[in-house]
């Protein structure tokens, strides 16, 4: 059942076109806190970032603050950062290693789980306060391989469900790790003056590539180039798969990295690679990890905060209605030839770091969009391309060409979903 504010608000999101006023509105941002970020899940963590018990990173979801953290039966928790007596932060650093969490006002003191387990000079408690009805909040959380999810809302639908097609490209994605877990690498954390939204539609947004990113297509070699050049291929798509999650495969021969039609050549500027792995890996082992080199050759989006983007993952986390805050987390093999490690990270830089090519180009991009949507915020913003060349494929899934936006339709089209539920979550 749908509110008459429900509605309005819902229908700021066509099928084709949003009003301007979604990148500006405050009031709108507000909502979209309550009824996306804290119905949805929401990425807070890949598991190697918290690899043992008492390991653990502060995130933020939606505006507040939480802990996710390993405890010592190995279990994964996300605690909302706020001690339960005065409302102070328990914890004000990014990440770390720890026996728990003490307040530094009143030094109330929280285990791994969140258990209260300490209060200074109790006698002013008894008979006021049971440490047991005062734990750090605890939000339901579920991983996915790996990728760790939580969300405020009880009642939301088993994170599997919500992933839903998505897990099929998660798998693929996973599989430049080349049998070896998975680990994050290096982080590059950055602020753009824009809604997140903007950034949401960004990574799935193949059309704005070859006029962005010139700076970057022509500081690389030719094949890496050559890669990348996929305005023309008919075999470029995005597909919409449901929930608000999208994909865009910008480089086919590298959709599944499990095939291998032994034609592809090892680019000659990675022969030093090859040479330092000789005699410790077989040659058909050797091949398997220079084809993984820039990751898979897709983007997927899953709504609504997080990008795993070729070789990293792009965090996105709402700061105002008008700034927003970027995490880039490379991604490497725990375990692997660390000289492929460090050669990963050098290309992550090259695009996606503080002094590369591809992040001071988006997010220039980003705060002129931010600017322009002040002027007549009641102009629609189109997300219109490829509708009229929009097919299903054979799974079931809208497809166009990857320079369309099917990908923001999908993230539009929940959005709309969710902004039109009513206060128990229905739509």
């Amino acid at each position: 059942m749908e509110t008459a504010d429900a509605a309005r608000h819902a229908d700021l999101a066509g099928t084709d076109r949003v009003a301007g006023r979604l990148y500006t509105d405050p009031e709108l941002f507000d909502l979209e806190m309550e009824k996306i970020f804290y119905k949805s899940w929401v990425w807070v963590a890949h598991e190697s970032e918290i690899p043992e018990a008492g390991s653990f990173k502060t995130m933020q979801i939606g505006k507040q603050p939480v802990i996710v953290v390993r405890d010592r039966k190995g279990n994964f928790n996300t605690l909302l950062n706020r001690c339960r007596h005065r409302g102070a932060t328990v914890c004000d650093v990014s990440k770390g290693k720890a026996n728990g969490f003490t307040c530094p006002y009143h030094n109330w003191s929280y285990a791994l789980d969140g258990r209260l387990r300490g209060i200074p000079y109790p006698e002013g408690y008894e008979d006021v306060v049971e440490k047991a009805d005062f734990p750090l909040r605890k939000l339901r959380t579920e991983s996915h391989l790996g990728m760790i999810f939580a969300t405020f809302n009880e009642d939301a639908e088993p994170l599997e469900d919500f992933l839903g097609d998505a897990k099929i490209w998660m798998e693929r994605f996973f599989k430049q790790t080349n049998g070896y877990a998975p680990k994050v690498i290096g982080v590059h954390k950055f602020r753009f003056r824009g809604n997140w939204k903007i950034q949401l539609e960004n990574t799935t947004d193949g059309y704005h590539f070859p006029m962005v990113h010139k700076s970057w297509m022509a500081s690389v070699d030719a094949e890496t180039a050559d890669m990348m050049s996929f305005m023309n291929d008919p075999e470029a798509v995005t597909h919409a798969l449901g929930n608000g999650h999208s994909v865009a495969i910008m480089a086919k021969a590298h959709m599944d990295l499990d095939e291998d039609d032994g034609t592809e050549e090892i680019q000659p500027r990675f022969q030093h690679l090859v040479d330092a792995m000789q005699g410790e890996y077989s040659d058909a082992e050797i091949r398997r990890i220079m084809r993984s080199m820039h990751g898979c050759g897709f983007n997927l989006n899953l709504f609504p905060n997080i990008g795993m983007s070729s070789a990293f993952f792009r965090v996105l986390i709402p700061i105002s209605v008008d700034e927003t805050e970027i995490w880039h987390m490379a991604i490497g093999m725990d375990g692997g030839p660390e000289i492929v490690n460090q050669e990963r990270l050098r290309i992550h830089e090259h695009f996606q770091g503080p002094f590369g090519f591809g992040s001071p180009d988006d997010a220039e991009g980003w705060d002129r969009v931010q600017q322009g949507a002040h002027a007549d915020p009641e102009m629609p913003i189109l997300v219109n391309r490829g509708l009229n060349r929009e097919v299903t494929s054979p799974e079931g899934w809208p497809t166009s060409h990857v320079t369309d936006e099917t990908g923001m339709r999908e993230a539009y089209a929940q959005w709309k979903k969710m902004m039109a539920a009513d206060e128990k979550g229905d739509a």
